[in-house]
């Protein structure tokens, strides 16, 4: 296998491209902290070797759990662990290497990011494991994202504050909404095989509703942010626009044509997260938080 080839390989089995459902909310955490407190090229360097390390070591880890199940699965049968473009142990490898080097960079942030590493990766791994005894894995790994936005800020304010915590809440509800509509593709297969998702237990069309009522208030979670920190009025037509492609999203599924739940899931709540630094990014620029350390 070629170098090339190789690290397509390896791009595809971490599904790089996910990278942007996290890592534009861990800059967001950053951005609003950076606005209050100032930053360093160093912590900004740091956050994105963090959040890519982390990131990838969590995915790495997925795919060595689900192997089994993957290999079951028509949709995912192809995956590189279960067609055998990958072994197990070269897998092994990059995850804990990747889970040493964001344990590395976040005691190079500061001494609290470093304490609380260990814990952020037991979440992430632990996710893996949640589908074989919760129908909630979908919160599970909503918080698993959630910690992107909080780590950011932490990383730069070395402190907590109400407003990460409402960013943080805010991807929860998201990521578990869009990761319930992604999971009905396999409510037939889960219910088979005898795992656990909000679809399988309640229904399709049930667990439709419910994203859509997450997505309501991760919608809320997100005017919180800019009411308490005063964010610059941009930031009202912004969120208009992420309501309208999270409404989008929704318009493309139904209970009996799931064919474009890949497209909602993967194009627009990628866009979502874009959008929204975007946003944040503009309106700190044209007048963001004033308030003091």
């Amino acid at each position: 296998m070629s170098a090339l080839a190789a690290l397509v390989t390896w791009a595809r089995m971490v599904r790089l491209s996910h990278s942007v459902f996290a890592l534009p909310f861990a800059f967001a955490g950053a951005a609003l902290a950076a606005a209050r407190y100032g930053v360093t090229t160093r912590q900004a360097l740091l956050v994105l070797v963090a959040m890519v390390a982390a990131r990838n070591a969590a995915l790495g880890f997925n795919r060595l759990a689900d192997e089994g199940y993957d290999a079951l699965n028509p949709r995912t049968a192809g995956r590189e662990l279960p067609r055998g473009a990958l072994s197990r142990g070269a897998v092994w490898a990059f995850t804990l290497a990747l889970g040493a080097v964001f344990v590395l960079a976040a005691f190079g942030l500061n001494p609290l990011c470093g304490i609380l590493s260990p814990a952020a990766l037991a979440v992430a791994f632990g996710y893996s494991y949640t589908k074989r005894f919760t129908w909630t894995t979908h919160f599970v790994l909503g918080l698993a994202l959630a910690m992107a936005p909080m780590g950011g800020w932490l990383a730069v304010a070395g402190r907590f504050a109400v407003e990460p915590w409402l960013l943080s809440a805010a991807v929860l509800l998201w990521v578990a909404g869009f990761d319930i509509v992604y999971a009905c593709q396999d409510a037939d297969f889960d219910r088979r095989f005898g795992l656990y998702s909000i679809p399988a237990r309640y229904g399709v069309r049930r667990a439709l509703l419910l994203a859509r009522l997450l997505h309501a208030g991760a919608l809320g979670a997100l005017a919180s942010v800019g009411v308490l920190a005063g964010l610059h009025p941009a930031y009202w037509f912004g969120l208009a626009g992420i309501g309208a492609l999270m409404a989008w999203g929704h318009g493309l599924v139904r209970p009996d044509d799931l064919s474009r739940a890949g497209f909602a899931f993967m194009n627009l709540n990628g866009a979502v997260s874009v959008v929204y630094l975007a946003v944040l990014l503009a309106c700190l620029g044209l007048g963001g938080p004033v308030q003091a350390p």
